[in-house]
């Protein structure tokens, strides 16, 4: 069984800031997972970590892209959307082409392709508990992302 962490953030500054010192450990072909229902702060992370990294966008959910691609800051970053591709991704979108382009590849809704996912990745599992807390559940895949959390948590 993987070792799961819990943060519990009880504003969005909180986790913004969870994804700020997520940033500060980034590496090359990153894969961030992130899973929660509407409005559990999904967006408010990916906001936090592109802020970190420099990009000064606007970041919104790419619902209709699937991909939006922001290369103006210290590294790539992908920001995935894949809530539309209800059967999972048959490959038809290359979306997996994206792990390995040196950047971080940020998936928000990533359980509906899980069969896509590269085996070593960052789960991030966002549940309400009230209007402004969360609880978010990390879960490592790999030894690279067990230390990036020692260092973060």
């Amino acid at each position: 069984m993987e070792n799961q962490y819990k943060y519990t953030s009880h504003s969005e500054e909180d986790t913004m800031e969870l994804a700020q010192n997520i940033e500060s450990e980034k590496f090359p072909n990153m894969v961030l997972c992130l899973q929660g229902e509407l409005g559990s702060g999904k967006t408010v992370f990916v906001k936090g970590f592109a802020s970190s990294l420099g990009i000064e966008e606007n970041i919104t959910s790419p619902t209709f892209n699937l991909v939006k691609e922001y290369n103006n800051g210290e590294m790539p970053l992908y920001h995935m959307d894949v809530y539309r591709l209800e059967n999972g991704d048959d490959g038809s979108f290359g979306l997996t082409d994206y792990f390995n382009k040196d950047g971080v590849t940020i998936i928000e809704w990533s359980d509906i392709i899980k069969d896509s996912l590269p085996e070593e990745r960052l789960e991030l599992k966002f549940k309400v508990v009230d209007e402004n807390t969360r609880v978010i559940t990390l879960i490592p895949h790999g030894k690279e992302y067990e230390d990036l959390l020692s260092a973060v948590l």
